[in-house]
């Protein structure tokens, strides 16, 4: 169902002619920037910058599904682009913005539990990281993610090792609570010795974060540290959850990280 429901809605503004062509060409075809990855037709913005062969990924977290995250996120790109002169793109995950939910549901789907920590996310995530290297011909991939998508991101980097040169994860969750209350759910922190020592990882936290909280991301870059990874922890005081990637501290490191 809910495929026939995405198609209708392409098919609805597109002429008779097309009608006969694959679900990727018809969402490559559609008026702004999409891309086709994972079964999933993802709407983004791009800035354009001046360092050829990178390219930097902003990953939101988990919103009221049908949320314009691009509205939010886009400004964001353009400030990560100024400091940094990569080309830069804010996606919108399934379920935000335009984007599809083919076969995945929005973040914030209520009877779905955490769907960013699910192989399937994982799976969808790294496929999407790698249709945008091919696009833009990259070499190299940096990666912003806040809250499930600092999640999603960090786990990433154990599923497909290399495939992110640096990676900054901001209110994120890295490690399960117990193998009942997680049970079946992936973490960075399974996959804590398969990590490519080569990948520099920057965890920022806020003070006042009550979702994520402080330990969680201390605990981590201790665990990190033992383990021998190249990993930059940073406070930012008196601040909470919502956009903690956007305060002036995150912006400086993150900044300081991809010089």
């Amino acid at each position: 169902m809910k495929n026939l429901l995405f198609l209708s809605l392409f098919f609805a503004t597109l002429s008779p002619i097309c009608a006969g062509e694959p679900i990727q060409k018809i969402c490559e075809r559609q008026k702004g920037h999409f891309i086709f990855a994972g079964g999933e037709c993802i709407e983004y913005a791009t800035i354009s910058g001046e360092k050829k062969g990178i390219i930097t990924v902003i990953v939101h977290g988990t919103w009221k599904e049908g949320t314009d995250t691009l509205s939010r996120y886009t400004p964001f790109a353009e400030t990560i682009n100024m400091a940094t002169d990569t080309t830069t793109i804010a996606i919108a995950l399934p379920g935000y913005s335009r984007s599809s939910t083919n076969h995945l549901y929005a973040l914030s789907h209520n009877s779905k539990g955490k769907p960013f920590a699910t192989k399937a996310y994982i799976v969808f995530l790294d496929q999407l990281i790698q249709a945008f290297k091919k696009r833009y011909q990259a070499t190299s991939v940096n990666y912003i993610g806040h809250s499930a998508g600092a999640s999603m991101g960090a786990t990433l980097t154990g599923y497909h090792p290399s495939l992110i040169s640096n990676i900054a994860l901001a209110g994120g969750r890295y490690q399960a609570r117990g193998a009942e209350h997680d049970k079946g759910l992936l973490f960075i922190g399974d996959y804590i010795d398969k990590l490519d020592k080569k990948t520099r990882y920057l965890l920022i936290y806020g003070t006042k974060d009550s979702i994520s909280k402080p330990n969680i991301s201390k605990d981590f870059y201790t665990l990190a540290k033992k383990e021998g990874l190249d990993i930059t922890l940073v406070k930012v005081k008196d601040a909470g959850h919502l956009d903690l990637d956007m305060t002036d501290t995150s912006v400086e490191a993150i900044e300081k990280m991809l010089e």
